[in-house]
């Protein structure tokens, strides 16, 4: 028998390591809301990689819904089928770019490049708003899709957990050819999927931090705006993925669309009682 790789040794342990750990803990069982998987995400403290203020290292996160995975191409056609005006050869370009559902055959329909349960991408930050709106659902915000996604298999908090971090910088530097059905990955101590390792995803506030000068010298106000200064700056400057998820969004405009950028919705806990 051939000998494994060494990349394919330590995966394999890795996941070894995540599967025996997570035995201990069951994940929360989804719940539906506007026929969608929902977990409860209780009130914590999320970690930013700027903190808030001086003082402050953290801040406060209210209790939340949200999906256990993304939406999938299957309901968001059914969306777009309710909803012409937001099909691709009909949708207002201010709303989302040329690539928008470009991968589908035709504007309500989806092909063979468009699996059911594969997540929806090619998506605009308008578009993927308009559909959670449509459900009376809302998309995270970046605090609380950061907190749930902070989550390890076994831990609320996995940010400090040394193999967590380098899992998902594996996971980001692993090209794949295409898409996987969703729920794809396990699920972490909250029971939610694939918050990484399947596609970057819109955020509410995705644009509420952007890099925007290039001030190097020690004097200057805006020293901390220049990326190097800003790493610097950042709480843990070894969170490299946390980096990479804040470059992503900072450089997203609302119209974007990308074959590796989706979205899953968010609610206030609330829905769940006013669904049943």
């Amino acid at each position: 028998m051939r000998a494994l790789l060494p990349s394919r040794i330590g995966a394999l342990l890795a996941s070894t390591v995540l599967l025996t750990a997570a035995a201990g803990h069951a994940a929360p069982r989804a719940q539906q809301v506007a026929g969608l998987p929902f977990v409860r995400i209780p009130a914590g403290r999320y970690k930013p990689l700027y903190r808030p203020t001086a003082e402050a290292r953290s801040t406060p996160v209210s209790a939340f819904l949200l999906m256990t995975r993304p939406v999938t191409n299957q309901e968001f056609l059914e969306f777009v089928q309710a909803e012409p005006s937001y099909q691709r050869d009909r949708v207002a370009r201010v709303f989302a770019d040329v690539g928008y559902l470009t991968h589908w055959a035709s504007p309500a329909s989806l092909g063979e490049n468009a699996r059911p349960l594969q997540p929806v991408t090619r998506v605009s930050w308008f578009t993927a708003r308009a559909y959670c709106a449509s459900k009376g659902l809302r998309l995270p915000l970046e605090a609380e899709w950061e907190r749930a996604a902070m989550a390890s298999a076994t831990r609320a908090d996995g940010s400090r957990d040394a193999r967590q971090k380098q899992a998902i910088l594996d996971w980001y530097a692993t090209p794949h050819a295409e898409l996987p059905d969703v729920p794809s990955g396990p699920a972490n101590y909250f029971g939610v999927h694939d918050l990484h390792g399947v596609a970057w995803e819109w955020v509410e506030d995705f644009n509420s931090f952007a890099v925007d000068s290039d001030s190097r010298e020690q004097g200057e106000g805006g020293r901390d705006q220049f990326c190097g200064g800003a790493a610097l700056r950042a709480d843990d400057a070894s969170d490299y993925a946390s980096f990479m998820r804040l470059a992503m969004r900072s450089s997203l405009q609302a119209s974007y669309s990308n074959a590796h950028l989706t979205f899953r919705c968010a609610a206030d806990p609330e829905a769940l009682h006013a669904r049943k």
